[in-house]
């Protein structure tokens, strides 16, 4: 099967087009972006596109590359397809950035110049003209550099592409020509007398991806066939998919260890196969952060050792100022503040009155009553004192470093702090926790326990009652 059909079996098969597309063809001017916009313009009947043109030049070859846009005009001309043409000193922009290799920064050049032209000019579709080999070429590189999964399914024939920006850029990527290989593609434009255009710098091979195929593929297919690429373009298709169902199975998942808002359950995360722990750390970080640039296996890697045997209350760094903390039995992902102010409140509380403690996130509600009834257990968010018994006014504050109280039924004291370890309440929260106070007595920690001070008798004669409430959701 010759080129031409092969294009337009995966178009079809693959959905790449649809009636009215409006499409960017990226045409370099070399042998395959000259193959792609010659085979896209022999579909403009059949699905009634609108086919432009563009080029970027790089600013690396001199006059070669003037040549190139040259030649890419001349062509969209004769076409008489619109031309975009954008000319960029990519040597100068690594130089400003100070980082990124001239390849990535090029790559990324030109997919911010195609955004920025489908954008104006309504386009929906770009383009472009990856061959079987540079599939092979992609993977293999990878893997050299080290890949997961997702890398070694290397480069989909459809991919909705987006660019950070306000709003972002998005578009839909195609690649018509995965499934030939560059031998069909000069064989294509041989047998009909198209002219294209030779890259010199191509023969580079300082260059990783140059050196891959002018010597490691050359050397496997003298060992193997010629099918080699084509064997590696079908396990890419094999491993694209497998990706797809790991990544569903990693966010039902991930829906199941959430045990709140900001945070994961650290048992239900352990209970699931590594490769799946992997999976859910990864996307839950990438859905915090954006992006999972910066992060690489031996990243998430750290962070489930320590999520595994790390301490109770322990956290780690990762790339981006992100902090991930583990509190206990919780897994939080942070962006710590940067010199975050020490948290210090006290309220005072009149009896019969309410008051609300943003910073716990609670509402005290006290009131004066006669019934001596008593909430059950240490970890009700009721408590009731004897009011003539009170060593002074009520406050509600916040825990302070020393803090003590007598629980109920002890001779002795006993720290808040140890109170707090004991109750597992996480490093983050202690410092927030509302205490309610009598004077200079601590009486009741909400949820925790209370104090032996001012409690309820047979002799009672008034009853102070105060009870807890949650408004999170109100100051969400």
């Amino acid at each position: 099967m010759e080129a031409g059909q092969k294009f337009c079996r995966s178009v079809s098969e693959r959905n790449l087009l649809a009636p009215g597309d409006r499409v960017l063809a990226a045409v370099s001017g070399g042998p395959d972006s000259v193959a792609l916009l010659h085979l896209l313009h022999g579909l403009r009947g059949n699905f009634d596109l609108h086919l432009e043109v563009a080029h970027l030049q790089h600013g690396l070859r001199g006059e070669d590359a003037k040549g190139d846009a040259r030649f890419v005009a001349e062509l969209a001309a004769k076409l008489e397809l619109p031309f975009h043409l954008k000319e960029i000193d990519l040597p100068r922009l690594r130089s400003r950035t100070g980082k990124g290799n001239l390849e990535a920064l090029g790559r990324a050049e030109r997919y911010r110049f195609f955004a920025e032209i489908a954008q104006k000019r309504g386009l929906t579709k770009v383009a472009t003209a990856h061959t079987l080999d540079d599939q092979a070429e992609t993977v293999l590189m990878w893997f050299l550099r080290g890949t997961g999964r997702r890398g070694l399914g290397g480069m989909a024939p459809l991919q909705e592409f987006s660019l950070p920006g306000d709003p972002p850029a998005r578009f839909t990527l195609i690649r018509p020509l995965l499934e030939i290989s560059k031998a069909e593609i000069l064989e294509y434009l041989t047998s009909r007398k198209l002219a294209f255009r030779i890259d010199a710098s191509n023969q580079d091979r300082a260059l990783l991806r140059n050196w891959i195929r002018a010597e490691l593929l050359a050397k496997i297919h003298e060992r193997t066939d010629g099918g080699f690429a084509a064997r590696l373009g079908r396990l890419t298709e094999l491993w694209r998919d497998e990706e797809k169902l790991l990544e569903e199975l990693a966010r039902q998942r991930l829906d199941g260890v959430r045990a709140g808002a900001d945070h994961l359950n650290r048992c239900a995360l352990l209970g699931a196969p590594k490769a799946l722990q992997r999976r859910v750390l990864r996307l839950w970080i990438e859905q915090a952060r954006g992006h999972l640039r910066g992060i690489d296996f031996i990243h998430i890697d750290a962070l489930l050792r320590l999520i595994e045997a790390g301490p109770a209350h322990g956290r780690l760094a990762i790339p981006g100022g992100w902090e991930l903390v583990r509190e206990y039995e919780k897994i939080r992902l942070l962006r710590p503040a940067r010199r975050a102010q020490p948290v210090c409140y006290s309220y005072a509380l009149a009896i019969g009155a309410t008051v609300l403690v943003p910073e716990a996130a609670m509402e005290f509600h006290s009131a004066l009553t006669s019934d001596p009834a008593l909430p059950a257990g240490s970890e009700s968010l009721e408590a009731v004192f004897d009011a003539l018994a009170l060593t002074g006014p009520l406050t509600v504050r916040n825990f302070r470093p020393g803090d003590r109280f007598q629980p109920l039924g002890m001779s002795g004291h006993k720290k808040i702090k140890d109170l707090f370890i004991e109750k597992k309440i996480a490093l983050s929260m202690r410092a927030r926790y509302p205490l309610l106070a009598a004077g200079e007595d601590i009486l009741w920690i909400p949820g925790l326990g209370r104090s032996a001070i001012a409690r309820v008798t047979e002799r009672t004669a008034a009853v102070v009652a105060v009870r807890a409430v949650s408004v999170e959701a109100r100051l969400a």
